[in-house]
């Protein structure tokens, strides 16, 4: 199994940061294009990007501010076996994200793909979260 692991900091709160990675109206400003769900634990989210792209997850491990995590129930190949998530702990500046997304089956094309997009998707989270800067859907990753 491989995985996929980002930290970046936010120079906000992590009370701030959860919102903004649990709560679907910011789920859409920075990933998705629509998206649904709510934080609980077995709570499903539906993440949509295009019509080929049309994804659910369960919510599998939570404790708000710190930590939610996603179990995917409904992609495509690579990504169905997978989980994604984010550890959220407190800086001198803010806020220090932790993301993972764990239990790739090979590092292909689309892990290595969906890595970098990872990281320029998180960067633009970092971006909306301190100066609300939102990307458009169509220029993201």
């Amino acid at each position: 199994m491989f995985n996929i692991l980002h930290d970046i900091e936010i120079n906000t709160t992590k009370d701030k940061v959860f919102e903004y990675i649990s709560n679907p109206f910011h789920l859409d400003n920075w990933w998705t294009k629509s998206s649904e769900g709510k934080a609980d634990l077995g709570e499903r989210y539906r993440f949509y990007f295009t019509p080929e792209y049309d994804w659910f997850a369960e919510v599998s491990k939570i404790n708000s501010p710190e930590q939610i995590e996603f179990k995917m129930t409904k992609s495509d190949e690579d990504w169905d076996p997978t989980s994604f998530g984010f550890h959220l702990s407190d800086t001198i500046n803010g806020t220090l994200l932790s993301f993972y997304h764990n239990n790739w089956q090979s590092q292909n094309h689309h892990y290595r793909r969906t890595n970098c997009c990872w990281a320029l998707l998180l960067k633009g989270l970092k971006d909306y979260c301190e100066q609300e800067i939102i990307v458009p859907f169509e220029k993201r990753a």
